[in-house]
Formats: C-alpha cells, sequence, structure tokens
C-alpha cells in the first residue's frame, strides 16, 4: 500500500543523512519514478525532503527536523532482523517488506555493519527444498482472510482420504514441524478444528465476514493431544542414522550397544506418520518392543512386499 511505503521511506529518512532513489526503489520493490513521486507527496504533506545533487547524491530530511532516537539497541535491531528475516523466507509480502525497511532505518549509519554482521549470525529459512506448490498462495490467502476477518471455502481431505467442502471461520495459522496448519472455527461441525494446509484444495476468500469468537484455552492448546499419545519405544539402530536419531530424541535416550550399534529410547505416536517415520529408517533400524508395534511393522512390510512381488517387471 502507498501509504504504508510513504511511512517507511520517512522512517529510513530520518534515521539516514541520505539515500538515492535508485536504493530506495530497490528496497521497496518499485521503479525509481515510483519513488520520486512518493517523495513530491511527502513534500506537499510538509515533511521537508532535500536533494543533494552529484553523483554520491540522493534525497534525505532537513537535519534539524530529525529527532535522535535511541529506543533500540544494537542487539534490539539485530533480533528483529534476524525474526522478520525468518518470516519473510515462508510469507513474502508489502506489509513485511515496509517492516523490514522501518527496522533498517533505525540503525545509525555507523552501525549498519556492526548490525548487519549479527543479524546473519543467524539464519532461519522456513521455506521448504520441495513441496505443495499451492502452499505459498493459500499462505497469503490465508493470511488475507485473518486481517479482514472473513470467511475460507476450501476443499479438504483428511487422513483417511475422505473429502469433505468446508466454511471456516480462520484464527490462528501454526508452522508446526515444517508443516502448516489452519485454525478456525468449523461451519459443518460447529467447532474448532485444525486443517494442515497440504490438505487444502480451492482455497477461496470469500466475501462474508465474521465476528470473531472467544477462543478458549482448550482451542489454544490443541495439539496436546499429541503429546499425550506419545509413547516410548525400543529400537536397536546403526550408527549411521545418529544424526536423524537425535532430531527426535535427546542423548541421554541413546547408548552404544556392541559395535557399531546404538539402543535408543524413541518417542513415537502409533500412527500412519509413526510408522512411516520407523519404516523410513529403512534396515538400519530395528523395533524391539513393544510387540504390538513391532508386529504392526511386520504386516506393513509384508504388504509391501506383497505389492512389488505381484508384479514382474
Amino acid at each position: 500500500m502507498k501509504i504504508e511505503r510513504l511511512i517507511s521511506i520517512v522512517m529510513v529518512l530520518l534515521e539516514r543523512r541520505k539515500i538515492s532513489a535508485v536504493k530506495l526503489a530497490e528496497m521497496f520493490e518499485v521503479t525509481p519514478r515510483t519513488i520520486y513521486r512518493d517523495i513530491e507527496t511527502l513534500n506537499l504533506a510538509g515533511i521537508p525532503i532535500i536533494s543533494y545533487p552529484g553523483v554520491n547524491g540522493g534525497v534525505g530530511i532537513m537535519e534539524e527536523y530529525k529527532i535522535d532516537k535511541k529506543l533500540f539497541t544494537t542487539s534490539d535491531v539485530a533480533t528483529l532482523l534476524m525474526g522478520l528475516g525468518s518470516i519473510s523466507s515462508t510469507i513474502s509480502n508489502d506489509e513485511i517488506t515496509n517492516t523490514l525497511a522501518k527496522v533498517k532505518g533505525m540503525i545509525p549509519a555507523e552501525q549498519v555493519r556492526e548490525i548487519e554482521l549479527k543479524s546473519n549470525q543467524i539464519t532461519i529459512d522456513l521455506s521448504p527444498w520441495i513441496g505443495n506448490k499451492n502452499l505459498q498462495p493459500n499462505l497469503e490467502k490465508i493470511k488475507t482472510a485473518l486481517n479482514d476477518k472473513k470467511l475460507l471455502s476450501f476443499n479438504y481431505s483428511d487422513r483417511n482420504n475422505n473429502k469433505t467442502n468446508r466454511k471456516v471461520e480462520p484464527y490462528r495459522l501454526v508452522l508446526k514441524e515444517s508443516n502448516w496448519y489452519l485454525q478456525g472455527y468449523c461451519d459443518s461441525r460447529q467447532d474448532f478444528r485444525i486443517f494442515k494446509l497440504s490438505r487444502i484444495g480451492g482455497l477461496q476468500v470469500l466475501e462474508d465476514a465474521f465476528t470473531p469468537r472467544e477462543l478458549s484455552d482448550l482451542v489454544l492448546g490443541a495439539w496436546e493431544h499429541v503429546e499425550k499419545r506419545i509413547s516410548s519405544i525400543k529400537l536397536l539402530v546403526h550408527e549411521s542414522l545418529r544424526d536423524r536419531i537425535i532430531e527426535y530424541c535427546e542423548e541421554e535416550n541413546i547408548e552404544v550397544y556392541g559395535d557399531n550399534k546404538l539402543l535408543v529410547s524413541f518417542p513415537f505416536v502409533a500412527d500412519d506418520f509413526g510408522y512411516s517415520l520407523l519404516l523410513s529408517f529403512g534396515d538400519k533400524c530395528e523395533c524391539l518392543e513393544p510387540a504390538n508395534v513391532r508386529e504392526e511393522l511386520i504386516r506393513r512390510t509384508e504388504s509391501m512386499l506383497k505389492i512389488y512381488s505381484s508384479h514382474n517387471v
């Protein structure tokens, strides 16, 4: 939005003596011509912007009109940039671009290098290497619906591949274990539900607005039921799997067992995802106990073997 960009430009100019129109255009992803029009608009609004001619010239605000702001420390600004950078890797829009510009505009010229080094010490990139191509557009649509309090309509496939059409009041986007989820009130179920974005199709933001409901503690802690289903199973794995195993359990749950083997107390939920995870370890992992998990793994492995054995290539 133009008003957001104008405010961001003012923030940048307040903290820098001068900056070129080309640099501002790159920062806000617009053309230099648009920046010149914005500068003219700011001048008409009474903000005293002056031009610096020459090769190293640019635009700036008259020094006597600037306020020396020391609200944030170097570490504060670096932390803000790291946080905003992690969000922009997944949800990229004008609001985040403008917010980044405002935060960067708080940096005094003599501290730019120091803050850039600090903010680059940790990089959080939440974007997937490969994945559902509809995910990014759907995130943008849901964010729009959240901001405008608009209903969403979409087709949904549950874990059993049952397909239904849903109309939902959106309340929250959640990123958990590299998967995005939508938490909202489902019209057909007359209750709060959690929807995995990768199972959503045909997502539309409706014109109908809704009045937000009161969120209960039960709704806010919607994943507690998963934690209650976690049990510990005993695995015997090859040491080459240590890096993968350590993603799911702590070092104290892993002990050396003979040559090239590890005995692991592994957190496990007895559902399709849990069994798929164990099977992904291949022949380098054996479930020792409990017996029911071991038997289910045998059943699933034999079922897979039948599929491949029944087709001669």
